[in-house]
């Protein structure tokens, strides 16, 4: 009898911790896809760090930065096995392949362009999706952050679904600085900010007295 009391015994601890070991995976899965991610930090705004310069006011097509777009995108992630491009319509749309999970699942993401003042652009999201995954955005969207390469003057915010672009960052080998003046997609107009700082051309920073 004290056998079969101690077996039954032992069998209950091992089903309470069976219970309790799968409680606490399914707790943690929980926890792991719908804890809300940190906030991202966007750069310093730089926009006024150019001296004495000028201005001119370039206007150019979805098409052309489409192919500009992706001949830079195909030239960061050369040398990688990763894989994303963007089409500009009527939105900005995302697709590639986001390796997850021990595998790579497609990855589409629409998103729409608001222009900031220091000539940056926010990329909301508008609709967003990973293979046949029902994930929340955030969830999907920091999985991008975390797997996605992005050139460093493109910062992915889970917690707001969006993506900040600091055009006023990218490294030109002209040293010429450029700001996102207008995106109208409907009307098919583009319009971006060339600023061409003196020193950049050898000129002195004050102006030559006469």
């Amino acid at each position: 009898m004290k056998t079969e009391d101690k077996k039954k015994a032992n069998w209950k601890v091992w089903f309470i911790g069976l219970i309790s070991l799968n409680i606490a995976v399914v707790l943690g899965l929980v926890i792991f896809i719908f804890w809300p991610p940190p906030s991202a930090e966007y750069p310093p705004d730089q926009s006024n760090d150019y001296g004495r310069s000028s201005e001119f006011i370039v206007q150019t097509t979805k098409q052309n930065i489409n192919d500009l777009s992706n001949a830079y995108i195909d030239q960061f992630l050369d040398g990688t096995t990763h894989n994303y491009q963007l089409e500009i319509d009527e939105d900005i749309h995302l697709i590639g392949e986001l390796p997850v999970f021990s595998t790579t699942l497609p990855l589409s993401v629409r998103f729409e362009p608001f222009v900031q003042d220091n000539g940056d652009l926010i990329l909301r999201q508008q609709s967003i999706s990973l293979g046949l995954l029902e994930l929340p955005n955030q969830k999907i969207m920091e999985y991008l952050d975390r797997y996605l390469p992005m050139p460093p003057w493109v910062t992915v915010n889970p917690a707001d679904e969006e993506i900040y672009v600091a055009v006023t960052d990218m490294d030109i080998r002209s040293n010429f600085q450029v700001q996102v003046e207008r995106i109208n997609l409907e009307q098919d107009d583009l319009a971006f900010k060339i600023i061409v700082p003196y020193r950049t051309l050898g000129i002195d920073a004050e102006p030559i007295e006469q």
